[in-house]
């Protein structure tokens, strides 16, 4: 099996900031309520002429610029989205246009919910593994505000609208590990479309149950694969999880027992952006010249369906 490598990656989120004192004039919540059970602040909302396309044209434009690669050279385009801005066409196609990308390539949008990037990221993997063509772009965007029952203070206070977008290349010789599965159900964590569910519904402590049993799972399968790579957790620069709750975070990080500034976290200002969080993380790594050329990364979410996926990979993109 052929691996994957990061190129480049960029991120986008919209203008209009929006703290927890905001939402505790239109729901009953507060800052301590919603900070102390989630470690969320604030995050970004979307407003007028902002959408999941228009900010996933924007982070794939920069990402492009970024890699050094030609748009001629692109084999893939594959969106991770559950709030693209029509069912059809999708998020991807209308990057396809607005970039002018070849014609003769596969382009989709997958739904695994908050794991979607890491779908992404392994379906661009396979489609890549049969092309001619060894680059890819992945993006994972979400417009989660207009998704949200603002009168529902146990979900509206969760999530928030951004994501970004990667150019990956493919190679033989790299390291690349990937974990997927999927755990059928709609109980615990449910999005309608067009009909009485068309807002996200959650259970909030089963979702947390779930996600401390799935990403310590995936971590340690990743760690498991046998490769011509001999990797343990402390030769991993950084993990990056789905940035859903910091406490679900600092359990993974008890569970590996490793230093918890490893574990990348910006959930604090962004909130749970879903298929847009790893990216969005990425992005921010590398604008703050922590993610540097070379460096191994984890990538790990859980999310709707139920889903879990990680992968493991290097970032081999110059220098901000």
């Amino acid at each position: 099996m052929q691996g994957i490598k990061l190129l480049s990656v960029a991120g986008c989120h919209p203008k209009a900031k929006v703290t927890n004192d905001d939402l505790a004039k239109i729901v009953e919540t507060d800052d301590e309520w919603i900070s102390t059970r989630t470690g969320i602040h604030s995050r970004y909302f979307c407003e007028d002429g902002e959408t999941c396309v228009s900010m996933a044209i924007e982070s794939s434009k920069k990402a492009l610029e970024r890699s050094g690669i030609s748009k001629d050279e692109i084999g893939c385009v594959i969106c991770a989205t559950i709030s693209g801005d029509y069912a059809t066409p999708s998020v991807s196609c209308l990057v396809q246009e607005a970039l002018e990308l070849p014609e003769d390539i596969p382009v989709l949008d997958v739904n695994a919910a908050c794991s979607g990037f890491i779908y992404a990221l392994c379906v661009a993997r396979g489609l890549l593994e049969a092309s001619d063509k060894k680059y890819g772009l992945v993006i994972g965007m979400e417009q989660l505000s207009r998704l949200l029952d603002m009168t529902d203070r146990t979900t509206c206070v969760l999530f928030g609208d951004g994501g970004g977008a990667c150019v990956i290349e493919r190679d033989g010789e790299t390291l690349f590990r990937q974990v997927l599965g999927a755990r059928g159900g709609k109980e615990i964590s449910c999005l309608g479309a067009g009909n009485d569910n068309s807002y996200i519904q959650m259970d909030g402590k089963a979702v947390f149950r779930f996600a401390v049993w799935a990403m310590p799972k995936c971590i340690d399968e990743l760690l498991a694969i046998k490769d011509d790579h001999d990797i343990t957790l402390s030769d991993i620069d950084h993990v990056v999880c789905h940035q859903a709750n910091s406490r679900i975070i600092d359990h993974v990080v008890k569970k590996a027992k490793e230093d918890p500034s490893k574990f990348y976290k910006n959930l604090d200002h962004f909130g749970n952006t879903s298929a847009g969080s790893i990216p969005l993380a990425l992005s921010e790594l590398y604008e703050d010249g922590k993610l540097k050329k070379g460096d191994k990364l984890i990538l790990v979410g859980f999310g709707s369906g139920l889903t879990w996926g990680g992968v493991m990979l290097s970032f081999e993109g110059g220098e901000r």
